[in-house]
């Protein structure tokens, strides 16, 4: 009895792991531990088990700048099992039906398709969105995207904001089909008025898509004076 209660434990944070990396993206042990109220040992455990399980990734922190002294601290991903145990919108079916678009009508169909895809989510967002000032807009573009299953959040970029969806819905059709991604993107251009950039996607291997919206505003788009 007391060895079941321990896995329903362990597998309850277990979860609680997998629902921060999806939210926040790839993480080290220390953060990881610091968020769910663990030791630093307590946590490694529930990672040595999910990397052992193929549910996570583990890879060196990139450092930029100066490197100190020891090596780097180890980061903590979902793996694509980790990604495919949460809410997915498509199957192999949607993968099929694409493929048997684009062998009988060719690329361009496929385009189509996903440009028609992205303009529902377009008209439903752009409420939210578009009338906005320039430095909301990405927030709010996090937040609407969330409320869909992408665990979206913004982080500072520098001269811009980088947009980071911690889940793809669609992943596994998206890796097939980038003409998905890269209607995704024009989209978020389109909402935000900005010419954004996608820094890495879920879809080619990373731990999350992330886009670039640059909040510079041009001499062009100043109001005069």
């Amino acid at each position: 009895m007391k060895t079941s209660v321990a896995n329903q434990l362990d597998r309850r944070t277990r979860e609680r792991v997998a629902g921060l990396l999806l939210e926040r993206g790839p993480q080290t042990a220390a953060a990881l531990a610091d968020a769910l109220g663990l030791t630093a040992a307590g946590v490694r455990r529930h990672l040595d088990a999910m990397l052992a399980e193929g549910t996570i990734t583990a890879q060196e922190q990139r450092v930029y700048g100066r490197r100190g002294r020891g090596r780097p601290a180890k980061v903590f991903g979902l793996s694509d099992a980790g990604h495919a145990a949460g809410p997915s919108a498509y199957d192999d079916v949607a993968t099929d039906a694409l493929r048997f678009l684009a062998e009988t009508a060719g690329e361009q169909a496929v385009e189509e398709w996903a440009r028609r895809r992205v303009a529902d989510f377009e008209q439903r967002y752009a409420a939210r969105v578009a009338h906005l000032p320039l430095a909301d807009r990405p927030a709010a573009l996090a937040a609407a995207l969330s409320e869909d299953g992408f665990a979206a959040t913004t982080q500072d970029g520098g001269v811009g904001v980088q947009l980071c969806q911690h889940h793809c819905p669609i992943q596994h059709v998206a890796e097939q089909f980038p003409q998905l991604c890269e209607a995704e993107t024009a989209a978020f251009g389109r909402l935000t008025g900005r010419h954004v950039q996608r820094l890495a996607t879920i879809a080619h291997g990373d731990g999350v898509c992330t886009t670039h919206i640059p909040l510079t505003v041009l001499p062009s788009e100043r109001t005069p004076q």
